[in-house]
């Protein structure tokens, strides 16, 4: 009985010894730290599923108010710009680039690159109206301008225009109500005879085509007449199954005597031809020309002297050789050749009468999609500027024009 006593005191000692309560404590305090654990563990697992369960019901509530129908034809748009009283451009700004302000700053490579864009999908998504580009090419002022504005005028939004005159050329002088006022490209110094002509009517060309809207692609001259009227023009050029660039083969000197040996193997010698200058042609042709990296070159590198007049060539000669099926094979603007000379003839005011006019307008037969008719130049040339206050007399009556 008193070794038991003995045994249960010393036991009690122990127990209350400073190691042993240390020991308890201890114990007791890591218990207390994985009970804290736990529950911390536990209430971000609860906070985690609660978050997931939030973005799932986010999303699923957006995607079915997005496949909502709406009470118009227009897709859903989640920024409301009509609402918010945002006026939306969309793409139709973008496909009429260059309408209002045609100045820029870009090199010709670098107008080129952009002109020569084209779109895949042939389909364009809202409605455009088709315009035909009126392309001067010219030294100065547009000493017949007062006809081309009775031409114009009422017509406004199908037509556009675009002018390359000499860099020297004073523009301010144009007043704000012509609609030849700002639409001067930049525009680099032409010589006649030159090669640089073919690079104003290519950098014509881009300018134009930036205008998406733009079809129909017509070159004239500060000395050329329109013979009809707006809407007959209009509608020769767009219900028009074929360009109009004129190519022919021409033995002698100022024809195959302008070719050079050293544009073979590329052009060879039966494909070289002549025509003038001044053509009418579509959108897919446009791009084809400020897209030309085959035959640009030969004939800027072989076909810049001796006599070569590359705008009389280059044109007729690429057209013929690539785009032949598609191409009329004649030119809408009348001129005469007839009496010789590098130059053709020039029209004083005494020779504009009505007789004469009537018979540029219906003097000739030709073909038009496939039919024949008496309407085969819709532009004549070249016509001085003395010739003007006769014209403007004819025109109301003779071509249709607005008469004031």
């Amino acid at each position: 009985m008193k070794n038991d006593n003995k045994q249960h005191d010393q036991h009690e000692q122990e127990r209350r010894s400073p190691a042993a309560a240390v020991a308890a404590y201890v114990r007791l305090f890591l218990s207390a730290q994985q009970l804290h654990l736990f529950n911390l563990f536990s209430h971000l697992l609860l906070l985690a599923f609660g978050f997931i369960i939030g973005i799932t019901l986010a999303f699923s509530l957006n995607r079915q108010h997005l496949l909502l129908p709406s009470n118009n034809n227009n897709p859903v748009s989640v920024n409301n710009n009509s609402q918010s009283g945002i006026k939306r451009d969309g793409l139709g700004s973008f496909l009429m680039a260059g309408k209002e302000a045609i100045m820029h700053d870009m090199s010709d490579d670098e107008l080129l690159w952009r002109a020569s864009m084209v779109p895949k999908i042939r389909e364009v998504p809202l409605r455009i109206k088709p315009k035909v580009a009126f392309m001067f090419l010219t030294r100065g002022p547009l000493y017949l301008g007062p006809l081309w504005e009775r031409f114009f005028k009422g017509n406004e939004g199908f037509y556009s225009i675009y002018i390359h005159s000499h860099p020297s050329f004073n523009a301010s002088s144009v007043p704000k109500t012509s609609v030849f006022y700002g639409r001067r490209i930049p525009s680099k110094g032409v010589r006649w005879g030159d090669f640089n002509m073919v690079d104003a009517e290519r950098r014509l060309l881009a300018n134009a085509l930036l205008d998406m809207s733009n079809q129909r692609f017509v070159l004239v001259s500060e000395s050329c007449i329109p013979l009809f009227n707006f809407s007959t023009v209009y509608g020769y050029l767009m219900n028009s199954s074929k360009t109009f660039v004129e190519a022919y083969d021409l033995a002698g000197p100022v024809g195959r005597g302008r070719y050079s040996q050293r544009m073979r193997p590329l052009i060879k010698p039966s494909q070289w031809r002549k025509g003038s200058q001044w053509f009418q042609i579509d959108r897919a042709l446009a791009v084809e020309v400020v897209s030309d990296r085959q035959y640009y070159p030969v004939f800027k590198k072989h076909c810049r002297y001796g006599g070569c007049i590359a705008d009389e060539h280059y044109l007729p000669t690429l057209v013929s050789i690539k785009f032949w099926r598609r191409n009329a094979n004649r030119t809408l603007t009348w001129v005469d050749w007839s009496k010789g000379g590098s130059h053709p003839s020039r029209y004083m005011r005494s020779d504009v009468t009505v007789s004469f006019l009537k018979r540029l307008r219906h003097g000739t037969r030709c073909r038009y999609n496939g039919k024949t008719t008496n309407v085969c130049h819709l532009f004549a040339r070249k016509f001085m500027p003395h010739s003007l206050d006769r014209l403007l007399r004819f025109a109301p009556r003779l071509m249709h024009f607005h008469s004031s």
